[in-house]
């Protein structure tokens, strides 16, 4: 199994054992397809993007305007890079050989809540993620004659290393925003959601809110 990031976070990431870390660029080309390559014979059936940055800014603050090259940034990491992967997986899982029912693999995404309902100063990170809620059902269509399937997850608040750096308070008050449970989902949670879209056959063309039934507030 290959997990591609920038070189930076390969470096303070943990080991796992039967993952193969790989430094890649996803908005790139050539960087995914020389990742992939890596397989050599051994056959790939699922590819999973999860690759996102989540700035804030308003459209219009008191510096002024939003800026564009940020909300450039932002629909290329979390947009162009997630069809990028999407793109070049797909390519190489349609080389496979189909099971008895013609399928050849699936490629899971990753949206957010924030595609349906972002808070202020969310509107870049919200466009990126609307994106690849919105090319679910189209990639699902585009790829079916290949036997492949394309399912996307839209998480809602979870505990990644990126909320290990709030305080306590403000993990309380995000923890009690959900109305049940009244947690942060787990990292793991969203990995074994990924497992059961693999796993279920029938799975397609579909975004799946995993949330606890969190509707964003404004602020």
């Amino acid at each position: 199994m290959l997990g591609l990031d920038l070189p930076a976070s390969i470096e303070r990431a943990a080991a796992t054992p039967g993952v193969t870390l790989v430094p890649a660029d996803v908005t790139a080309e050539a960087p995914v397809r020389e990742a992939l390559a890596q397989l050599g014979d051994a056959p790939l059936r699922m590819a999973v993007s999860c690759a996102g940055i989540a700035p804030s800014a308003r459209i219009l603050g008191r510096s002024g305007p939003h800026d564009l090259e940020l909300f450039h940034t932002v629909l290329k990491v979390n947009l162009l890079g997630t069809f990028n992967v999407l793109r070049l997986a797909a390519e190489v899982i349609a080389r496979q050989e189909p099971d008895g029912n013609g399928q050849r693999g699936v490629v899971v995404n990753t949206a957010s809540i924030a595609a349906f309902e972002a808070q202020v100063g969310q509107v870049a990170y919200a466009a990126s993620k609307a994106g690849v809620a919105g090319m679910t059902v189209t990639a699902a269509r585009d790829l079916a004659q290949y036997g492949i399937r394309v399912v996307t997850i839209a998480p809602g608040i979870v505990d990644t290393p990126m909320m290990a750096g709030l305080t306590d308070e403000i993990r309380a008050g995000l923890s009690a925003s959900v109305p049940f449970p009244h947690r942060l989902a787990q990292p793991d949670e969203f990995a074994r959601l990924v497992t059961m879209v693999v796993e279920h056959d029938y799975l397609n063309g579909e975004t799946i809110r995993m949330d606890g039934a969190l509707r964003m507030l404004p602020r």
